[in-house]
């Protein structure tokens, strides 16, 4: 394992390549260093850390199976506590450090079929700007078989008092046992965030369709906002609020707004739910950036 320490004007950022994760990003504001990620310890877990990559897809497929041009495919949990494969292998995985600059690094990281029927070489570039953050990942498919691919952020966000969040989506899709996607419903109002809200003090975790590619967070205490944009691949989101049910060690301070290229269980949608197909030596690759900016306090 690697620790990589960027520096861009006023933003700082930690990248590990044991799961290709975000540790740290923040600003440092007249003296104040505000955390844009929740920070996390340098032996940080995937579920632990700032943000970690969703590659080959992100999220569950319904019964770790699917079927896909004439043939039956089957995945094996990667986890202890979840009975789906989760999440893709990205955030599992030991990636190579491939090249560093003060403020960019690329690490790449190489999936050769185990417990799944996916091969892969994937690039991601975590670069710090004086604007603030973006992370690029490209994949290409290595293996044979024409399979779908897709590609997303999963992004731990500070949880304050006055926190609010602002994303425009079209519909969302309810949650049913096993932590997977129901149907897709109205939006209700308690997670209409299509103008700045507060999070809901209960459990979420929903996949919402249609979103426009923008969201903004505020943190008032902070007098801090932070924009996230992403390029035109990234339609869906997932928004994940966890409880003390799921995890006694939640206190309620920290929330995920996960860009993704596709829905949950695309593989067996209609459309394969934005999953894109790829057949070998095809490509896939989209941005997204984190941007900062003061608010009135």
């Amino acid at each position: 394992m690697a620790l990589i320490d960027l520096q861009a004007g006023s933003f700082s950022a930690r990248v590990s390549t044991s799961g290709g994760l975000l540790l740290d990003f923040s600003w440092l504001v007249d003296g104040r260093k505000i955390p844009l990620l929740r920070p996390a310890q340098d032996a940080a877990d995937a579920r632990s850390s700032a943000c970690y990559p969703l590659v080959p897809f992100g999220n569950r497929v319904r019964n770790n199976r699917f079927a896909f041009g004439g043939r039956n495919y089957s995945l094996l949990p990667n986890t202890s506590w979840d009975a789906h494969y989760l999440h893709g292998d990205g955030w599992l995985g030991e990636w190579s450090l491939l090249s560093r600059s003060r403020n960019e690094v690329q690490i790449g990281y190489r999936h050769q079929g185990q417990g799944t029927p996916y091969s892969y070489d994937v690039k991601q570039t975590i670069t710090l700007s004086a604007d603030g953050l973006r992370l690029h990942m490209r994949l290409e498919n290595t293996g044979e078989d024409a399979l779908p691919f897709g590609l997303g952020w999963h992004p731990f966000f500070p949880l304050t008092e006055q926190t609010t969040l602002c994303a425009k989506t079209q519909r969302y899709w309810t949650e049913t046992a096993g932590w997977l996607p129901g149907k897709p419903a109205d939006i209700p109002t308690e997670l209409d965030f299509s103008r700045p809200s507060p999070l809901p003090n209960r459990w979420i975790n929903n996949g919402f369709e249609g979103w426009s590619g923008e969201a903004q967070i505020t943190w008032p205490e902070n007098r801090t906002a932070l924009a996230l944009t992403a390029d035109p691949l990234f339609q869906h989101t997932f928004i994940f609020l966890s409880d003390s049910k799921f995890d006694p060690e939640f206190r309620r301070d920290y929330f995920c707004f996960e860009p993704m290229s596709h829905l949950a269980n695309g593989h067996n949608l209609p459309g394969l739910g934005d999953l894109k197909v790829l057949h070998h030596g095809e490509g896939l690759e989209g941005s997204i950036r984190l941007q900062p900016h003061e608010i009135p306090g």
